[in-house]
């Protein structure tokens, strides 16, 4: 629904100016409050539940697109497992950003997510860190197997892929079952860091961007699992049927496939897709 005006004035003889009427000035007035107000009205909020250990980028990634386009981003971040059960359960997301492939092609599958959407937006890659600068060396598996460790810490593998490729490097070293004893859970990727980090476990599998965030980034030692120990961890992102309708969540999807969103994703340690 538009507004209306009829715009009139009168001439000025001794001018030669026409001088617009009260009427006139009301009404550019009112038109210019009124586009005033209508601006914000086209920035939309997009509802994303994003894998705990990407919560760093798509917190830069989130404000980079505002100050593109004006759209908000409400982020939710979790385990990817439980964030793939809420959605089934009916919450009401936008888009998914998990930390793995399966669970986006489920949704796809169920009908939950647009067919047609999901795509690979970032690699991860694992890494055994310590809190303890002395504690890793070059060979990640001395530090493993050494007398005076009582806890590594990894993400529970049932809901978290990084979990699932800490066990599968475990299991390729041969010593998931000496070190089984030892081995503390994390819900999530977020919460297996803290419990290295507060030295509730001497070491444990994270992901690499969380130790190259600027938090922690040059503490405590490190060594990079070496890709051919466990699956590549794609990480899959999927618009969800929820609110399929909102160019917003589109747009946001379609920014991460940009140079722009590519250049802040590696700058965290990830790799992405050419």
């Amino acid at each position: 629904m538009g507004t209306f005006c009829f715009l009139h004035g009168r001439y000025d003889a001794h001018s030669h100016r026409h001088r617009p009427s009260a009427g006139l000035i009301g009404c550019l007035a009112l038109a210019s409050l009124c586009l005033t107000v209508a601006r914000p009205a086209f920035a939309e909020e997009v509802h994303a539940a994003v894998a705990t250990n990407f919560a760093e980028p798509i917190a830069a990634l989130a404000q980079a697109f505002q100050r593109e386009t004006g759209h908000k981003i409400i982020i939710s971040t979790g385990a990817t497992g439980a964030l793939f059960a809420q959605i089934e359960a009916g919450a009401p997301f936008d888009i998914f950003l998990a930390a793995d492939t399966q669970r986006p092609q489920l949704l796809e599958n169920s009908k939950r997510a647009v067919t047609g959407t999901r795509f690979t937006y970032a690699t991860g890659k694992l890494a055994l860190w310590s809190a303890d600068p002395k504690r890793i060396g070059k060979e990640g598996s001395l530090a493993l197997t050494a007398p005076d460790v009582r806890a590594i810490a990894i993400a529970d593998p049932a809901i978290a892929p990084y979990g699932a490729a800490a066990q599968q490097t475990l299991q390729k070293l041969g010593l998931w079952q000496s070190l089984e004893k030892h081995i503390v859970f994390g819900k999530n990727i977020g919460q297996t860091h803290a419990l290295i980090a507060t030295g509730n476990a001497q070491l444990g599998f994270v992901a690499l961007s969380s130790v190259k965030s600027g938090r922690v980034a040059g503490q405590g030692s490190l060594w990079i699992v070496p890709e051919e120990l466990y699956q590549p961890i794609q990480q899959d992102a999927v618009l969800l049927q929820t609110r399929a309708a909102r160019d917003a969540a589109k747009a946001f999807l379609a920014y991460l496939k940009s140079d722009a969103a590519k250049a802040i994703v590696t700058s965290f340690g990830y790799g992405v897709m050419p």
